[in-house]
């Protein structure tokens, strides 16, 4: 089947082919580990993930090479190592870092593990490939796109005459929009360090430029190169790495290897809001992952509300969306369970062939589930990562729903004779705030766990 994707480098939608079918190759710009993921560092994670199973499901399993790194060298790792030393910790800054790194790598999988994501095929950490970055660079400065100056080592943007195709913006709009810093070393304000002096504290490793560590874009140069080769199938990220950090890679990327084409697509998802507002400390609508797991919202629902908008559109988070998503779960959940899955449906296939529209395949489940087709249900689900066993374990109701409903319908029967329904309004409205779905008809009583359940409510009860 044909899949087309939005390509950020051509500004179209294009039929996507991959350069060998027997190796699909993906790289996704991950993390700077010093803190826990915020819910909008979710959303590209996300995005990659259905694409890695629709590319999985189309090329087979074992022909998609998946690449998502961890930033592990970085100042704002340095700094919470820094703080921790002040505040008393033991150990050398250098071997604070490693331990912040390490922890904030673990909350990581975690966190991307309770949302359903896979694993990609290889998550390389920035400081296990310094030799290749420092490789890079040199041969960079021996083609005449990089200098040194004063310790540091800086990308020529003039030697590079497509700088700033991929965001569409010419060095001058550049300048003018970024917090460019300025050095006395650089040539042109545009310059980027490739790499800079490190303390004897902080880590370091040695060059040829004396002691340092490497500037941040020059680390998915190396490691997509070392991983996927000077030419590979698609590239992604949030849209605001589009400039600086993409439109850099691409420079060092094609200076260094002018043999290949780095990435043929580029994929930028949207940004993320909450209750219709940019996700800010400020405004006092800022939470991270875990914060919402904690909360007892499950990864289920938040990837459900995240799939629910296409990739390319603002997300926006809200609470009555979660509740919604978390009813429509449960009720699907009920539906399939027992289940063996079908066939994927080829109109959620159709969909997420077409620039991975989750929200059209969403449509499209919502209708098999209204048909009652469970066994569609369930395999199509599947493709956008929803009601699997290992993410179904918030949705298991732990108390025997069919006594309570026995119960209410022996009340309504005993009111139905004596006018006093006094019982009949304690038992609903005890269900009701237990979050259970009250529906009483001619046939009998049925509760339906929905959005917040708690079956702690329930206790005493009957």
């Amino acid at each position: 089947m044909d899949i087309t994707l939005t390509n950020t480098r051509t500004r179209r939608k294009e039929t996507f082919t991959p350069i060998d079918p027997g190796n699909v190759r993906l790289y996704l710009c991950g993390p700077t580990v010093y803190d826990r993921a915020h819910l909008g560092n979710a959303r590209p994670v996300l995005v990659f993930d259905v694409l890695y199973r629709l590319l999985r499901y189309v090329y087979g399993a074992d022909h998609v090479t998946y690449v998502r790194n961890f930033t592990d060298v970085d100042d704002k790792i340095n700094a919470t190592a820094l703080a921790r030393k002040e505040a008393g910790a033991e150990g050398t800054l250098e071997a604070l870092v490693q331990e912040r790194s390490d922890e904030t790598i673990g909350w990581y999988h975690a966190d991307m593990d309770a949302l359903g994501a896979l694993r990609p095929d290889h998550e390389p950490r920035a400081t296990g490939y310094i030799a290749e970055m420092v490789a890079m660079i040199e041969d960079l400065i021996a083609r005449g796109h990089a200098y040194e100056a004063e310790g540091h080592v800086l990308f020529a943007v003039e030697s590079y005459a497509a700088y700033g195709k991929l965001s569409g913006r010419s060095v001058d709009d550049m300048i003018a929009g970024a917090r460019v810093e300025v050095a006395p070393y650089k040539k042109n304000p545009m310059d980027f360090v490739l790499w800079k002096p490190s303390s004897d504290e902080l880590p370091g490793w040695a060059s040829p430029w004396g002691r340092g560590r490497p500037g941040w874009h020059i680390e998915c140069s190396a490691m997509s190169h070392a991983l996927l080769g000077e030419s590979f199938d698609i590239h992604g990220g949030g849209n605001d790495l589009m400039f600086p950090h993409h439109e850099n890679e691409i420079a060092q990327s094609c200076c260094a290897h002018p043999e290949g084409d780095f990435a043929r697509f580029w994929l930028h998802n949207e940004m993320l809001q909450v209750e219709g507002k940019k996700m800010s400390k400020s405004l006092g609508n800022f939470f991270t992952v875990r914060d919402l797991l904690d909360q007892g919202v499950p990864g289920e629902v938040i990837r459900f509300v995240m799939l629910s908008t296409h990739y390319r559109k603002p997300m926006d988070w809200t609470a009555e969306k979660a509740r919604e998503a978390e009813a429509v779960l449960r009720k699907w959940r009920g539906l399939v369970a027992g289940v063996e899955a079908g066939a994927v449906p080829a109109a959620v296939l159709h969909a997420l062939s077409e620039d991975l529209n989750t929200a059209g395949a969403i449509a499209e489940l919502h209708r098999l589930a209204a048909s009652g087709d469970a066994a569609a249900l369930k395999a199509g689900a599947a493709m956008l990562g929803l009601l699997e066993e290992a993410l179904g374990g918030w949705a298991e109701v732990s108390v025997d729903l069919s006594a309570m409903a026995s119960r209410l319908a022996e009340a309504r029967a005993e009111a139905m004779q004596s006018k006093d329904f006094s019982e009949v309004d304690r038992l609903k409205q005890g269900f009701i705030a237990a979050g259970l779905e009250v529906r009483m008809s001619k046939e009998g009583v049925e509760l339906v766990p929905g959005a917040g359940f708690n079956p702690s409510k329930l206790e005493g009860l009957v």
